[in-house]
C-alpha cells in the first residue's frame, strides 16, 4: 500500500484510478487519508469494494475501476490504474463459480477464474488517443512464487515487481527483490546506455547475493575471485541506490544518471 501511495503522489499521469478490491474497510480509509492524501486525491478516482462486500460486488468493483480508466483514456488522458488486489478479484470469481457448481481445478480455483483475469487486465494499455498504465498487486500464499494466480499474472503482464518480506524485516524500503523482478518491455522503452548500466547493476548485485553466506561468516578470502571482490566493494552503494524514503521523489532522469555513475564506480549511496 505504501508503494502504491508513492506511485499516486509522484506519477506524471493525468489521472489516477485506484481499485481497492477485497481490502479491509479500515485499510481503505487509511489508504485514502494517510497514504494517498490530499495531493494524490486531487487527480484520483478511488473505487472500493471491501472484503465484507458480496463477491459479485468485488468483481464489479474491479471492472468499474477499469471502465473509469478506459473513459479517461478515450478522452486522450494518460491514466495510471492501480488494482489492489488481483488476488481478491480471483477469489471473488472463485466464490461465485463454486456456488453455481463449477468444479474446482488448480489449487481449488475453477477454470473460469483463469479466464476472467486476462479479460480484465487486457483492457489496459494504449488507446487511439490516450493510455492506461496498470499495476495489479498479487498476494502469494506463504510467499511462494508458484501460486496459480501469480503464475497467471506473470504470463499475461509486461513484467512484475516482487516484494520480499526479508527486505522489509531488515528495514529496507521499498522492499523490492531485484533478482526476482523483471520487465519484458525494458528493451523497447529505455536507451542502450540505461540497459547496460542496469545489466551491470544486476550482475554485481546477484554475484554478492549468491555468495552472501560465505561473506557473512568470513569464509570468503579477499582476492580469491575478482568478481566477488568487486561485488563486495559495490554492495553498500547498490543497496543505498535501491532505498527510497516514502515522501522523497526521485526523477527518472536523475535516477538513470545516478545508476550510470554508480555502475562506473563514481556513485554514492543515497
Amino acid at each position: 500500500s505504501v508503494l502504491l501511495g508513492m506511485m499516486t503522489r509522484f506519477t506524471d499521469a493525468d489521472v489516477i484510478v485506484v481499485g481497492l478490491i477485497g481490502e479491509r474497510g479500515r485499510e481503505v480509509q487509511e489508504f485514502i487519508q494517510e497514504i494517498l492524501g490530499e495531493e494524490g486525491m486531487a487527480r484520483a478516482v478511488v473505487v472500493a469494494a471491501p472484503a465484507d462486500s458480496p463477491p459479485l460486488m468485488r468483481l464489479h468493483g474491479a471492472s468499474l475501476a477499469t471502465s473509469i480508466a478506459e473513459y479517461f483514456r478515450d478522452q486522450g488522458r494518460h491514466v495510471l490504474l492501480l488494482m489492489d488486489s488481483l488476488t481478491r478479484f480471483a477469489q471473488a470469481q472463485r466464490e461465485i463459480a463454486l456456488a453455481i457448481g463449477e468444479p474446482p481445478a488448480t489449487k481449488g480455483f475453477p477454470p473460469s477464474v483463469f479466464a476472467r483475469i486476462p479479460q480484465l487486465v487486457e483492457r489496459a494499455g494504449m488507446g487511439e488517443r490516450g493510455s492506461i498504465t496498470a499495476f495489479y498487486t498479487v498476494l502469494m500464499e506463504g510467499g511462494v512464487l508458484h501460486d496459480p494466480i501469480a503464475d497467471t499474472a506473470r504470463a499475461i503482464l509486461d513484467g512484475h515487481v516482487v516484494l520480499a518480506r526479508s527486505l522489509a524485516e531488515a528495514g529496507h524500503y521499498p522492499a523490492i527483490d531485484v533478482e526476482a523482478s523483471i520487465s519484458r518491455v525494458m528493451h523497447a522503452v529505455t536507451s542502450g546506455e540505461h540497459q547496460r548500466a542496469a545489466q551491470r547493476f544486476r550482475q554485481l548485485y546477484t554475484t554478492y547475493r549468491q555468495h552472501q553466506d560465505l561473506i557473512s561468516v568470513g569464509a570468503y578470502r579477499a582476492g580469491s575471485d575478482p568478481r566477488i571482490d568487486e561485488a563486495i566493494a559495490f554492495y553498500p552503494r547498490l543497496m543505498g541506490f535501491l532505498r527510497q524514503e516514502m515522501h522523497v521523489k526521485h526523477a527518472l532522469k536523475q535516477s538513470i544518471h545516478d545508476l550510470q555513475l554508480l555502475t562506473h564506480g563514481q556513485g554514492e549511496a543515497h
